[in-house]
């Protein structure tokens, strides 16, 4: 598992900006890196909440490859189709960036323009790099996971990144309430916080 170092304004000189590559997102991070293999130079980038669009977004631009347009299906079609135009005329690649689903397009051209794009989406995280997200999120809240907390949160997690992210605040947040340090007892009523409480009783504890 690895990350990507993004050319972001880092929380301090030693915790710059990371988004975590594995399964649900290599493919992405490798065809950003080559724009000129773009239908038209363009590409649609999609993905669930919280799964990192935007940051792939803004390295992609900070590579100086390219124009990226967050957001892109909330922006006005005609404007939209204009941008489009302009990178074509211009030739620098264009990266669009929208979500997973319902992103339909009323304009004509501009629908069969985007058609022929590039499209890449974001999937699911795998059990490597739902460990990997956790560690990367409690590392940004500086967050002290006890020993085996991988063992018993990656069988449990939420295979979504909204999930991961959620399940981190919660330990965070109650290891800071309760004054203790984040051990099974926080894990698991963490888990029964986002989930439910059948949750965390899955399988054999740990610590047993």
């Amino acid at each position: 598992m690895s990350q990507i170092a993004l050319p972001l304004a880092p929380r301090s000189k030693d915790d710059p900006a990371r988004i975590v590559l594995g399964a649900g997102n290599r493919h992405v991070a490798e065809a950003l890196q080559e724009p000129e293999r773009w239908p038209f130079r363009t590409a649609v980038l999609t993905g669930p909440p919280r799964s990192g669009k935007s940051l792939l977004a803004r390295w992609f631009e900070g590579t100086g490859k390219g124009e990226a347009l967050d957001d892109a299906d909330r922006l006005d079609e005609t404007e939209l189709f204009h941008r489009w135009n302009r990178a074509q005329e211009s030739g620098r690649p264009l990266l669009l960036v929208g979500k997973a689903q319902g992103w339909e397009i009323a304009l004509p051209d501009l629908r069969s323009r985007l058609g022929a794009a590039l499209h890449v989406e974001i999937g699911a995280p795998d059990d490597e790099m739902v460990a990997a997200l956790i560690e990367s999120h409690a590392a940004r809240c500086g967050l002290a996971l006890g020993e085996g907390a991988l063992t018993y949160l990656v069988p449990r997690a939420e295979r979504s990144f909204a999930g991961v992210e959620r399940l981190v605040a919660a330990i965070d947040r109650l290891s800071l309430e309760r004054k203790a340090a984040a051990t099974l007892s926080v894990w698991r009523d963490a888990l029964a916080a986002v989930q439910g409480p059948e949750q965390g009783k899955l399988g054999l504890d740990p610590a047993k």
